[in-house]
């Protein structure tokens, strides 16, 4: 299959899985996860009418994204990977909507960076829901004091939640989780679900789901 056939199969499976969860068609947004992925492989998806894509580290989406960015309007590019505070700077002018703040120190960096910068970037916390100490995110039971600090001390528009199951785990229970944190701490969106999960995602109420392998191929 070509990448252009692999993307319309993926869109075709969400329209499949928001109609089974008898959900509004278009409500589930597909980030296509293009990391790894040089421009030459990234055009065709783009021509053929994708325009959220999400990359993981910062140094690498300055190499190719400015000009993929140039070249066509409305492309919206999502940091999913982890940021360390001295890339607030640059993924604060790159990237639409970080994914991935999960600490206060990164809170704080990225507050600061978008006054001075003047860009209105949207922003998600990151969750681990699975507790896992390898794995970056806020602890569930921090979750609403965290979101709370985000908003009220430092003026933070927190725009959902993301949160990457454990790989062994049945990933329901963590998306069910992720969903119930989202309506304590009164945000609308849930990024979650992944190439191999993103459908059981949708019928938790994903919002956007970060699909990269299954369009782009393996790495």
């Amino acid at each position: 299959m070509t990448v252009e056939h692999r993307l319309e199969d993926v869109r075709t499976r969400i329209a499949q899985a928001e109609a089974r969860s008898q959900r509004e068609a278009g409500t589930a947004t597909l980030v296509a996860v293009s990391k790894t992925f040089d421009a030459e492989h990234i055009r065709p998806v783009i021509s053929a009418g994708q325009r959220v894509f999400g990359e993981n580290r910062v140094q690498e989406s300055q190499g190719k994204w400015p000009e993929l960015k140039a070249e066509t309007q409305g492309v919206e590019l999502h940091l999913i990977g982890p940021l360390q505070s001295n890339k607030a700077a640059d993924a604060v002018a790159l990237f639409d909507v970080i994914e991935t703040v999960d600490r206060e120190k990164i809170a704080r960096a990225l507050a600061t960076e978008i006054r001075q910068q003047g860009r209105n970037v949207r922003l998600y916390v990151q969750v681990n829901t699975g507790l896992e100490p390898q794995k970056a995110g806020i602890a569930p039971d921090e979750t609403a004091r965290f979101v709370a600090l985000c908003r009220e001390e430092l003026g933070l528009e927190i725009e959902g939640l993301m949160c990457i199951p454990p790989a062994d785990e049945n990933p329901g229970p963590h998306f069910a989780l992720l969903a119930k944190l989202a309506k304590e701490c009164g945000v609308e969106k849930l990024s979650m679900g992944m190439s191999g999960d993103f459908e059981t995602a949708i019928e938790f109420g994903a919002t956007s789901v970060r699909v990269g392998s299954a369009i782009f191929g393996t790495r």
